[in-house]
């Protein structure tokens, strides 16, 4: 046998030893019951609107955690395309950002929240030529009526500014929804 032939067979050897070997202590040893991701939630919400002159097309899945029965916390991404096609306004928006959300639920029925959003907003003005590129924050405090998976309430944005012309009101309707 040439001596490639033979450094071959040895590390093709030694190769499986090994692998048995590893193999064999990762299956022997305990695996740690690892309750975190028991404790974890996938959710979101998908938006479509289209009519005469507007779309809006949105996406945002979040994911939270459950401490407990009463406490959650958790983060979400968003992104959304905002087109206006009007005869008085005319108007791109891409908006894309994250949140980091609380939650309470001091009784069964009644959800608590606290949202803080960061946003970056991109908007173009077509008919003047412009561009306006600014971050927005949200500081949201919410409640709601839990039952399930699902919670339908209002927040409000303590740091809604009217000239940002990212949100039309301060008052907002959710619909929240987690499995």
């Amino acid at each position: 046998m040439s001596k490639s032939r033979c450094l071959q067979v040895k590390f093709k050897f030694i190769f499986t030893f090994f692998a048995t070997v590893f193999s064999a202590v990762t299956f022997a040893q305990q695996q740690p019951k690892n309750d975190f991701w028991q404790n974890v939630q996938f959710g979101g919400g998908f938006g479509l609107s289209v009519g005469s002159g507007f779309t809006n097309i949105s996406i945002a899945p979040s994911a939270i955690y459950n401490f407990n029965e009463i406490f959650a916390a958790g983060v979400g991404l968003q992104g959304s395309y905002i087109k206006v096609d009007d005869r008085d306004v005319n108007y791109n928006s891409y908006v894309y950002g994250g949140s980091l959300i609380g939650l309470v639920r001091p009784l069964e029925e009644i959800q608590l929240s606290v949202e803080l959003e960061q946003l970056r907003v991109n908007q173009e003005f077509p008919d003047f030529d412009a561009k306006k590129n600014f971050w927005n924050t949200a500081l949201y405090l919410g409640a709601g009526y839990y039952t399930g998976n699902v919670t339908i309430g209002i927040r409000y944005n303590v740091l809604f500014n009217k000239n940002d012309l990212v949100y039309s009101e301060a008052f907002m309707p959710f619909v929240r929804v987690y499995f």
